[in-house]
């Protein structure tokens, strides 16, 4: 297992691990928050980063708003951070001065050391125990994270969790995606393929309702930019709910740079996916290659189960049982040709 020190926490150090596809593709991995830091993509005029990242432990610690992390152990948002399973009522941890739990809280998986398990030239293996009662969540949960690359430009993110008592548990991969450099992503053509969605209320907690997006600006079934006309900001769960193909997998979303034609499309095993486009993004440390990451600089697609699940009967379950293992597998798949 090859791994370099990318700096250290109370001491404890933080690993970075590279890896790349035979094509052109690379990737490095962060065991703290299970960060994907960085991610090149080939293209008929050479390599392209397509993800925000950060150039210091210190820098994430400080100012990353989740950049390239594996949030958890509930991603998103839980109102009033409580919730009630098998008739037992949970409180759980929220950042001071905010009602409601977002991401599992101040000191959530994506904040966290994760332990590197493995690693080699195309995959790399991380793991996190949580115990029982942390962050006001019931159950001791082991969770894993492997990140592969596939031929010849896709990364492959496994999320799996096991609990010893009965919990809840909403894993996802949190990258700011730019396929082309530009200091926004308002250009980007994307498509969601999603019939639904859950509007939420001004503090981003659904209301309960599953809405048609005909009609509405969350209709993104033929392709459009991530622009506006009424400068509208996106930061929505949209229901994916798609057959799946053999390999378990369903398309969620597809993205195209009409810049340089660099397409990214996102299948996964997941009911929704949350999409984010960083309106409010304002990061005072420099990014990857000295950028700067203001308003719009990148764009989220999070595959999970719908936000606040727990307290909605009729969205995605998301217990964890013992005996039970929780699963998502997400493919990010990068083309310039033909998209899928």
């Amino acid at each position: 297992m090859s791994a370099e020190i990318f700096g250290r926490i109370d001491g404890a150090p933080v690993y970075e691990v590279a890896i790349a596809s035979k094509a052109g593709a690379s990737a490095r991995i962060l065991s703290w928050g299970a960060v994907l830091r960085d991610f090149v993509a080939p293209t008929p005029n050479g390599p392209q980063r397509v993800v925000l990242g950060l150039n210091s432990i210190e820098d994430y610690l400080n100012h990353s708003p989740h950049f390239g992390a594996v949030p958890g152990r509930f991603a998103n948002r839980i109102a009033n951070g409580r919730f009630t399973l098998d008739g037992v009522d949970y409180q759980l941890d929220r950042k001071p001065g905010q009602k409601h739990t977002l991401h599992g809280g101040p000191n959530g998986f994506g904040h966290r050391l994760w332990t590197l398990v493995a690693s080699d030239a195309a995959s790399a293996s991380l793991s996190l125990s949580s115990p029982d009662g942390d962050a006001g969540f019931p159950g001791a949960l082991t969770a894993t994270c492997v990140y592969r690359m596939l031929e010849p430009a896709t990364l492959r993110v496994e999320l799996s969790a096991v609990s010893d008592r009965p919990t809840i548990v909403n894993l996802t991969q949190h990258s700011y995606f730019n396929l082309d450099g530009s200091p926004d992503i308002l250009d980007h053509e994307i498509t969601i393929f999603a019939d639904f969605y859950t509007p939420a209320d001004a503090d981003l907690i659904p209301t309960g309702e599953i809405r048609a997006v005909a009609g509405t600006p969350y209709d993104f079934r033929s392709t459009r930019p991530v622009r506006h006309p009424d400068a509208i900001a996106y930061d929505t769960n949209f229901v994916a709910f798609r057959q799946r193909g053999p390999d378990g997998l369903a398309p969620v979303a597809l993205v195209r740079s009409p810049i340089n034609g660099l397409s990214m499309a996102l299948f996964s095993t997941e009911p929704g996916v949350q999409f984010y486009d960083a309106a409010t993004l304002k990061c005072p440390a420099p990014g990857l290659d000295g950028a700067r990451y203001g308003a719009h600089a990148g764009l989220c697609l999070e595959p999970q189960a719908f936000p606040d699940s727990p307290n909605r009967r009729h969205f995605t379950d998301c217990a964890l049982r013992p005996g039970e293992e929780y699963r998502h597998v997400s493919e990010f798949r990068f083309s310039t040709g033909e998209s899928e």
